[in-house]
């Protein structure tokens, strides 16, 4: 099976270059770094052609900051890699994340035994939650499938079919690339996880999120609550819908 890996970097973030040296030397395929789109440099006229309020239901209650446009833009950079180098799967990985070696190793072994088809497998820092069932396990080492997809982007492997397919259906889009992906009834994806996932975050100890909430200090109280009950109105709408569309491949079993 033909991988390849690629860091997520923004250059001027030069506090994490040496995580991602580090990356580079840990990872166990062939890896290359990848310049993150800057959120700063990004103009009205880029950010016109790809997001769009509205596109999907449910519909994402809030406005995407720059910052999430340019993250959302710079996996679609890597897809688009993973399909033009031919490959069978890339392993994207941010580069505030640390690998518990040789775990992640064999949680990567693991991960592979999905790649079939339009396969999108997570590595989380944070546990599974809700309802999953398992896959394949390799002794402590479980691949599982959550009944609602999970949040986060910070290590994934990715097919090349999944990559080409997401590519076609995000030329423009409404919300952060983790909850699109969150959106198994547009894209046709269940990201299985692995348990655990031999990651661990150390952005706190490399200056912090790149994908910064901006803002969010000057929010009033009332702002704040609004956005707490938008939020959880949102996920409930999101189970929802991955609830249906679990029981719609069920019965096409």
């Amino acid at each position: 099976m033909k991988i390849e890996g690629f860091i997520v970097h923004l250059r001027r973030a030069t506090a994490r270059r040496p995580q991602v040296e580090h990356l580079l030397a840990s990872l166990p395929v062939e890896t290359h770094v990848v310049d993150a789109v800057d959120g700063q440099a990004l103009g009205d006229d880029e950010i016109g052609r790809h997001y769009v309020k509205g596109l999907h239901q449910p519909a994402y209650p809030f406005a995407l900051r720059q910052s999430e446009i340019a993250c959302f833009l710079s996996h679609r950079k890597v897809w688009r890699m993973i399909v033009e180098r031919g490959l069978d799967a890339g392993l994207i990985v941010e580069d505030d994340v640390a690998l518990d070696m040789p775990l992640f190793g064999r949680c990567l072994e693991v991960a592979k035994r999905a790649c079939v088809g339009k396969a999108y497998v997570q590595f989380r820092i944070s546990p599974v939650r809700g309802r999953m069932r398992d896959v394949a396990r390799n002794g402590e080492v479980r691949l599982v499938a959550p009944q609602v997809s999970q949040l986060g982007t910070v290590a994934q492997l990715v097919t090349r079919e999944a990559a080409q397919h997401l590519l076609a259906l995000t030329e423009r889009f409404d919300r952060p690339v983790d909850t699109f992906l969150q959106m198994r009834w547009v894209t046709g994806i269940a990201p299985f996880c692995v348990v655990p996932s031999g990651i661990s975050d150390q952005s706190a100890e490399i200056g912090g999120s790149t994908v910064s909430a901006s803002g969010k200090a000057r929010r009033s109280p009332g702002e704040r609550l609004w956005r707490e009950w938008s939020r959880f109105i949102y996920r409930r709408r999101v189970q929802k819908y991955s609830r249906g569309w679990c029981e719609t491949e069920v019965e096409r079993r």
